[in-house]
């Protein structure tokens, strides 16, 4: 049912919100706006401005002008409310917390000359992006000079219309007027994110004035940067709760799971807030932690998504109460996967592991493992097989990592048996090889290791296939019963 409030959450309601909801501990009215955040959507209201909301206790001058580039539904429903919302924090019960970060709220498309007067404000010193891969406009490592938003914001550089416009725009104007250029800080899951956003911004610079191009090579900072948080869609169900819960109206709440990770290198040009503080790590290897969570938690996540599947589990804290899977998957990780992994100065590996199984048995996030098992052609090489081969070069065992690999093979096995297509860009090699199967270790295993695309050099390794030969005949028919007995002798 829907509740309906005629009062709104705004800054003269935050008084009357119950106890239990945490709200801004600082004066609004007294921050100034120092970040732009281009694509300010859920991800970002619940991650990126959840940490500038506690930098803003004690820094003012660090709040967020949020900048939708084409869509202006969240400044519509957001500037009523002065730019506050609720985050849901889900745990065993919902934590509420309003956030008083995003200060002003714009809508490029209609307000570009808005967004362009904030880029240029001497006291915007750093501006944020999530605007997923597709934003970056890259073809390869390099600026997609074909692509249709790229040719028209060119063909009028000072009256932009996608992200890489707005940024070289924003710089344009700084230079011009002899101002500090701000630092470029991508906050997308994009591997080397920062060194592939300054290469096309340094090659679309240059198709504007080569001298500008020059000035953002010597002088404009682009840190790289991870960040890691579920955060489901907001639904009906979250915008009634968070209504009851504040007897009030907040026309877009956002949730996540109460883990957040943001890992960012100290690599700013025009000063910076002082991240540390409120629990972001400052660190000069991003690769580092980036590989530590493909293989600490990516990986133990393909291998829920196939065994699971297969023990016809749904979700990864279903899966977590599943003793043999949960057992496994832990063993998997801390003595398998992770005396393999290169990590980072100062980063503990066992305490990493101990935060990725709390937020796997966390019963208020649905995440399916069926989503997961998505596009395995693709991820099993980053996840799994780079693991294995490591630990070979290393001589160290590999059975246990095996398993994933072997329950994935039978995952594929399984939905061509059922004739369901799987959701992998190799979907129709992977479907026929999986038909032709006929339960024979030797055969079945060899036909998927001619998916050159999946397994490359792994196939010359004896030790991998006779491994991967083993884990498969472990896993037997595939039936939930095969795997839970596999998995039981696993230990």
């Amino acid at each position: 049912m829907t509740h309906h409030h005629s009062t709104r959450l705004t800054p003269a309601t935050l008084a009357t919100l119950p106890a239990t909801v945490v709200r801004p501990a600082y004066d609004l009215g007294a921050t100034r706006i120092g970040i732009v955040h281009i694509g300010v959507g859920a991800f970002h209201r619940a991650h990126q401005a959840a940490y500038v909301d506690d930098l803003l206790v004690d820094d003012p001058q660090w709040a967020i002008s949020g900048v939708s580039l084409r869509n202006p539904d969240v400044r519509d429903a957001l500037q009523p409310q002065d730019g506050l919302y609720t985050l849901a924090l889900l745990g065993e019960r919902p934590q509420l917390r309003v956030i008083g970060a995003i200060r002003e709220l714009l809508c490029a498309r209609e307000q570009r000359a808005a967004v362009l007067v904030r880029l240029a404000n001497p006291e915007v010193r750093l501006v944020t992006l999530t605007i997923t891969e597709k934003g970056y406009c890259l073809s390869g490592d390099d600026l997609d000079l074909a692509h249709p938003e790229i040719v028209r914001d060119l063909a009028s550089p000072e009256a932009p219309a996608g992200a890489i416009g707005y940024l070289v725009a924003g710089l344009l104007r700084r230079w011009r007027m002899g101002v500090a250029p701000y630092t470029v800080l991508s906050c997308d899951n994009l591997p080397d994110n920062g060194r592939r956003l300054r290469r096309v911004v340094l090659q679309y610079a240059e198709h504007v004035d080569a001298r500008l191009a020059r000035w953002i090579e010597a002088e404009v900072a682009f840190p790289r940067s991870m960040v890691d948080s579920i955060t489901p869609a907001t639904d009906d169900a979250l915008r009634d709760s968070v209504a009851q819960a504040l007897s009030c109206m907040d026309a877009w709440p956002v949730q996540r799971e109460t883990y957040a990770q943001w890992v960012v290198e100290d690599l700013f040009c025009n000063g910076r807030p002082a991240f540390e503080r409120v629990g972001v790590t400052m660190s000069d290897d991003i690769a580092g932690y980036d590989r530590a969570k493909l293989q600490l938690l990516n990986a133990p996540h393909s291998a829920l998504a196939y065994l699971g599947s297969l023990l016809q589990i749904e979700t990864v804290a279903e899966a977590m109460t599943e003793p043999v899977l949960a057992g496994f998957v832990e063993r998997l990780m801390r003595e398998a996967i992770a005396p393999n992994v290169a990590a980072p100065r100062g980063f503990d590996a066992q305490r990493y592991i101990d935060a990725i199984l709390a937020r796997f048995q966390n019963p208020a996030v649905r995440h399916r493992l069926s989503q997961i098992a998505w596009d395995g052609s693709q991820k099993l090489p980053v996840r799994l097989l780079g693991t294995i081969g490591d630990a070979l070069a290393a001589g160290r065992p590999i059975g246990w990592l095996c398993l994933p690999v072997a329950g994935w093979i039978q995952f594929v096995r399984r939905q061509a048996g059922e004739g369901v297509a799987l959701v992998d860009p190799l979907d129709q090699v992977l479907s026929q090889v999986g038909r032709a199967c006929t339960g024979d270790a030797m055969g079945d295993v060899d036909a998927f290791l001619g998916v050159d695309a999946v397994f490359g050099d792994l196939t010359k390794q004896a030790r991998f296939v006779d491994a991967l030969r083993h884990a498969y005949a472990e896993l037997g028919d595939g039936s939930p019963a095969a795997v839970s007995q596999a998995l039981a002798s696993a230990a």
